[in-house]
């Protein structure tokens, strides 16, 4: 079973120093800010940026397919407010040509919140409207809608949320999910022992499906089941537990996408990796 497993690294200094964080932890894969994820605007990547990254991906022997960029936490394609809106769309575009001009081929990032003005499926049409004009005016990123644990007015927590999202997307091969365990755990679906981990990977499949799949955030969870409360902790040490992670590293159907940590202490990353890949049969 092919799995790719890395942290979400630094890219102080330049996105090229990403790739060079990740293979100092022995990580296959990764996830990067390609600007400041909380500013608006960032200058353009240049032609010089562009070739020190794809040299430095090469460098770690690591594959486009197997990084996941996340964009910047201010945008929010659902926002009530039109101007609003508006402002995170042209974003949101800009977030997706920079992965472009990198190489790589998909983008992560939160659907979008209701901030309780406008109802759920208005707000979760918006967002596919939005992923609609995106796809329009991009070429070969896929937009990667991440689960969320449905803190707040979040959407995308419930399977039902992406579904509809996805169902309205024009162009479905450019669109994707990214599973985050903890988000998973605290918006409600049990994953601590096989049987359960079987009934809320079987709801994602029937929901969702697997083929969507295009990347994992592999966190434990400081808070409890269905608390709706996003605080990530180390692998193993949480109230998710160890089980689950070694299910996911046995699970067929989550081969060959990033799968990366978000965990809370990024000095022992390197040893999670190993942990995480020890759990394979």
């Amino acid at each position: 079973m092919a799995k790719f497993i890395g942290a979400h690294t630094s890219a102080a200094g330049g996105v090229f120093n990403a790739p060079a964080n990740a293979a100092k932890i022995g990580a296959q894969a990764f996830a990067l800010f390609t600007k400041n994820q909380r500013q608006w605007v960032a200058k353009d990547l240049e032609t010089e940026v562009i070739d020190k990254f794809k040299r430095a991906l090469d460098d770690a022997g690591i594959l486009p397919k197997h990084v996941l960029p996340h964009d910047s936490y201010l945008i929010n394609l659902g926002h009530p407010e039109i101007e609003k809106r508006d402002k995170s769309f042209n974003a949101f575009i800009d977030e997706v040509q920079r992965c472009e001009l990198l190489g790589l081929d998909r983008l992560n990032f939160h659907p979008g919140s209701h901030l309780k003005k406008i109802p759920i499926d208005e707000c979760l049409d918006a967002i596919a409207e939005n992923m609609n004009r995106t796809l329009d005016q991009t070429t070969g990123v896929s937009l990667v809608m991440e689960n969320t644990a449905g803190q707040g007015s979040n959407l995308g927590w419930q399977f039902e949320h992406l579904a509809h999202i996805i169902d309205k997307i024009e162009d479905k091969t450019r669109v994707g999910v990214c599973l985050d365990t903890c988000h998973m755990f605290t918006a409600g679906y049990d994953i601590r022992t096989k049987e359960a981990y079987d009934i809320s990977m079987g709801q994602f499949e029937n929901l969702v499906g697997f083929k969507y799949l295009m990347g994992m955030h592999l966190n434990d969870s400081k808070p409890d089941l269905g608390s709706h409360v996003d605080r990530h902790d180390s692998i193993g040490v949480g109230k998710i537990g160890l089980d689950a992670f070694r299910f996911i590293m046995n699970d067929e159907r989550i081969d060959d996408i990033p799968m990366v940590l978000e965990t809370i202490d990024e000095t022992i990353w390197d040893k999670e990796i190993k942990l995480l890949y020890s759990l394979q049969d």
